[in-house]
């Protein structure tokens, strides 16, 4: 990373949030996924931690050792002249001051933290306390995106489940709440009913041109990008084992 301070980077990712003119992000797993990105102009980073892990042999859902993690994060903050906001799954069981202070170490400007601990959501209050004691031990330096569970867990009426959760999460201090995998009939209710800034997926079934109409400030893409880049590698691999020219 440049020399510009942690303060700086996680206040130009903050700023980066803009509802209308969604911040996107090919998310990255590695220094040379970092370095395409970064090549192509987009103005900050995110790790994704499913992408992390499986290059790392492990499994999702915290799976990997947390300083594995953190390593393979602090090699993308290394190679990056732009924010990078590293996802930090459920934070590990490490205590807050702690989780803040080994993620200012490594660089990052941003993290998101999920509220599913063992595969079972977290009581909401019990999660914005968590969240409040990461804002503040951190104070400005980290942007928190707080991560909302309620459709990958399958509970009813996730959309209203969301909202309840997102407001407790901004008032403990986070910058910006994301339903991971709302579907786009969802977003517009999201927006309106979360009082900062909403991160979404561009999921199939959803456009980023309805995403930024919605409203939404941030889209994100998780292991997709990861997922893209092995195809393209079985391909060129399919075709060298069937002794053909990969380039042709």
């Amino acid at each position: 990373m440049s020399d510009t301070k942690v303060p700086d980077r996680a206040a130009r990712l903050r700023e980066l949030h803009r509802p209308g003119d969604p911040l996107l992000l090919p998310n990255v797993w590695d220094a040379g996924s970092a370095k395409v990105v970064q090549e192509v102009g987009f103005p900050a980073l995110a790790t994704a931690s499913a992408s992390v892990a499986d290059a790392l042999g492990y499994p999702d859902h915290e799976g990997a050792p947390v300083d594995e993690m953190l390593a393979a994060a602090a090699r993308v903050v290394r190679v990056a002249t732009v924010p990078v906001t590293v996802d930090a799954e459920a934070g590990y069981g490490l205590p807050p001051a702690e989780l803040v202070e080994r993620l200012l170490a490594i660089g990052a400007a941003g993290c998101n933290l999920e509220d599913t601990y063992g595969g079972a959501l977290a009581e909401p209050a019990k999660q914005a306390e968590f969240l409040a004691a990461v804002r503040e031990a951190a104070g400005d330096a980290l942007v928190i995106n707080a991560r909302v569970d309620t459709f990958i867990a399958g509970v009813p009426d996730p959309v209203d489940a969301a909202i309840e959760r997102g407001r407790l999460y901004l008032e403990a201090g986070a910058d910006c709440v994301y339903p991971i995998t709302a579907p786009m009939d969802a977003v517009p209710a999201l927006v309106k009913g979360l009082p900062g800034p909403v991160n979404a997926n561009n999921m199939p079934g959803t456009s980023l041109t309805e995403l930024a109409a919605a409203g939404v400030a941030r889209v994100s893409y998780g292991p997709v990008p990861y997922l893209h880049a092995l195809e393209a590698l079985k391909q060129f691999a399919t075709r060298v084992r069937a002794m053909e020219d990969p380039h042709a």
